[in-house]
């Protein structure tokens, strides 16, 4: 995705869309003292407003600010980020601004800017010159092209894996497949998302081929995003949770070295992914 050096930085922005009512969860630094503040300056009158960012017409929301070091800022606010989108509080089609982002988060625009660069790298958001960053809007055509190209890439490891590996190896998973079970449970579907791909990146990682796993996760974070007109948590937990148990129907059949089953499996999880 070509990146404009300008807009890519979010530095005038208005967010068109929902703001996901307050639900982004990220601790945040206390803000540094400036010297337009020291004079007085109105509370929230961030950097951005002085380089004319258009801020107005974005609900504000009210977020918990712990301390945090400095260094862990980017990794928490690109994290909450990803929770966002997987969960529907960022839609596809909304366009944010980095600055009003930070202003919930309660860090500064640079981090945010940080994380949404890295988000349009992925292909999760795309550049809106001069107002910020929106997020992609995708259809069910794309989710089956995903599903097809890591089927294609993770089928033939896995029966060969079943080959090979021993089966205490696969029972050392068993605790994460029944994780995937528990936060399907909980019906959150930004937690079953990330234990569904803990659990995939455990069982490929027995390969010991670390760009097959970085490839096969950027693939399976895709997939995860919502698609356009899908609403929040349009899956409910009764198929997070027949979803979750194919981990364990998996293992089982990885186990036994049942190829026809584990060949079945994955191609039907891929196809229902999250």
């Amino acid at each position: 995705m070509k990146q404009d050096t300008q807009g890519s930085g979010g530095t005038q922005g208005t967010d068109t869309g929902r703001a996901g009512e307050g639900r982004f969860r990220v601790p945040a630094q206390p803000r540094p003292r400036t010297a337009e503040r020291e004079r007085g300056r109105p509370r929230g009158a961030g950097s951005g407003a002085v380089r004319g960012e258009h801020t107005h017409g974005e609900p504000a929301v009210p977020l918990p600010r712990p301390a945090v070091q400095r260094s862990s800022v980017r990794g928490q606010v690109l994290a909450a980020l990803r929770t966002a989108l997987v969960s529907g509080e960022l839609r596809p089609g909304e366009v944010h601004s980095a600055p009003v982002l930070a202003e919930r988060f309660g860090v500064s625009a640079t981090p945010v800017r940080e994380a949404m660069q890295q988000l349009a790298l992925e292909g999760a958001v795309e550049v809106v010159p001069n107002r910020g960053f929106r997020v992609v809007e995708r259809d069910a055509r794309e989710l089956a092209e995903l599903a097809e190209v890591r089927a294609l890439i993770e089928v033939p490891v896995m029966l060969r894996l079943a080959r090979t590996v021993p089966a205490e190896r696969w029972a050392e998973l068993r605790p994460l497949a029944e994780t995937t079970v528990r936060a399907a449970s909980s019906g959150c579907r930004a937690t079953y998302a990330e234990s569904d791909r803990a659990f995939h990146g455990a069982v490929l990682a027995l390969a010991g081929n670390e760009q097959l796993v970085r490839i096969a996760e950027d693939l399976h974070r895709r997939a995860q995003w919502p698609l356009t007109g899908a609403a929040p948590g349009a899956r409910g937990r009764a198929e997070l949770v027949a979803d979750a148990h194919e981990h364990t129907a998996l293992l089982d059949a990885l186990i036994a070295q049942d190829l026809d089953v584990v060949r079945a499996l994955v191609g039907e999880h891929f196809t229902g992914a999250v």
